[in-house]
């Protein structure tokens, strides 16, 4: 099975690497298109700003790429942010993938970023196979994706967003599932397996 890491600039691809690794999988890292469409997996990380990110997937050409992927992809974090319409981080436009807007945490009480350990529910996906509801599952973030029709798994921080979002062959996850212990090893394997 070739599995492709997407390569642009946005941080995080050392821990997604060994996170597969783990697994048994050695991936592609590149970001030559021919690489990613022939993939049968890809996987689309990211940390930092919505904005740097998306700058750097239109220099390479991927925004334009990556919406027209007919293998599965699953976006992390700030990859998963970017699949969706608009992000308020900088006024971005994303690649609209996912109809619905990545909003700032308002809040007085909670500290923003969200970083640690906090509970997905509502879980309507393959990606959650054999993955019960309130498994605790790793977050570094200061935006979320707001609830929609393709949202499947949610997690509550001061109101709830999208945990995980699905469409077709587009998957999401706000989480690092690097990051997240045994719960983050079966959400990738049960991805790598679809």
């Amino acid at each position: 099975m070739k599995t492709v890491l997407i390569k642009y600039n946005a941080g995080n691809i050392q821990s997604v690497l060994f996170a597969l690794e783990r697994l048994g999988i050695t991936p592609i890292l590149t970001d030559n298109p021919e690489e990613i469409r022939s993939a049968d997996k890809v996987i689309f990380p990211g940390v930092g700003s919505a904005n740097a990110a998306m700058k750097s997937l239109q220099e390479t050409g991927l925004d334009l790429v990556i919406p027209t992927l007919k293998n599965p992809i699953l976006g992390i974090c700030v990859g998963m942010q970017l699949m969706c319409r608009h992000s308020e981080e900088q006024d971005t436009t994303c690649m609209g993938i996912f109809p619905q807007s990545v909003k700032k945490f308002q809040s007085d009480e909670l500290k923003i970023p969200q970083m640690g350990w906090n509970t997905i529910e509502q879980l309507k996906s393959p990606l959650f196979e054999g993955i019960s509801e309130q498994s605790y599952v790793y977050y570094v973030h200061s935006y979320a994706a707001e609830i929609s029709e393709f949202t499947v798994a949610t997690t509550n921080y001061g109101s709830p967003f999208s945990g995980a979002l699905q469409k077709d062959n587009f998957y999401g996850v706000q989480f690092h599932p690097e990051k997240s212990a045994d719960v983050g090893a079966n959400m990738l394997k049960n991805f790598l397996s679809l």
